[in-house]
């Protein structure tokens, strides 16, 4: 469903830049240059569209900068968020807000799940776990998540608590 819809973002990002540049005088400053240089990139020869999904890579770059213990986990965050139909940078927001990504955690726990008491074998079954959890598709916590906006998941994670909680997170995102 995600990718359909930046598909069709993208297709109409195309189209605009199309007709922008058949009426504007300078084409590249309708949507500045890198913005078209990316967009002809995912063209090839034949008009087909190539779209690579550099998540994990960001957040991966992300944690390597601040040498966190989670770089290497950005392809099990997106797989884990995609099957659970949940914003990608959720989870990996977390574990920088509650572990410095890792860095102080207690049982292989970077996101204090079950206030920080839950053992997990590594950090792949923290992902899955918390990403079945906070999705709403865990039968046991799912009236806390299901069907919930990122405020709200937040808000129910631990914005009770702190109430500043839930921003804070959801600055965390911005960053990736």
């Amino acid at each position: 469903m995600k990718n359909t819809i930046n598909k069709v973002i993208l297709t109409a990002l195309v189209i605009i830049t199309a007709v922008g540049g058949a009426f504007s005088p300078t084409p590249a400053l309708a949507f500045g240059p890198s913005i078209l240089s990316r967009l002809s990139s995912l063209f090839s020869g034949d008009n087909t569209i190539t779209i690579v999904d550099d998540r994990a890579a960001r957040l991966d770059a992300y944690f390597a900068k601040r040498d966190m213990p989670l770089e290497g986990y950005g392809a099990k965050f997106i797989e884990v968020a995609d099957a659970n139909d949940m914003d990608w940078r959720l989870m990996p927001a977390i574990g920088v807000r509650e572990s410095s990504g890792g860095k102080h955690l207690m049982n292989n726990n970077p996101f204090g799940w079950g206030s920080a008491k839950i053992k997990f074998a590594n950090f792949d079954a923290a992902i899955e776990e918390l990403g079945a959890n906070i999705s709403g598709h865990d039968k046991d916590t799912a009236r806390y998540y299901k069907d919930k906006t990122v405020f709200q998941v937040l808000w129910a994670y631990n914005g009770t608590v702190m109430p500043t909680y839930p921003k804070e997170v959801m600055n965390i995102m911005k960053m990736f």
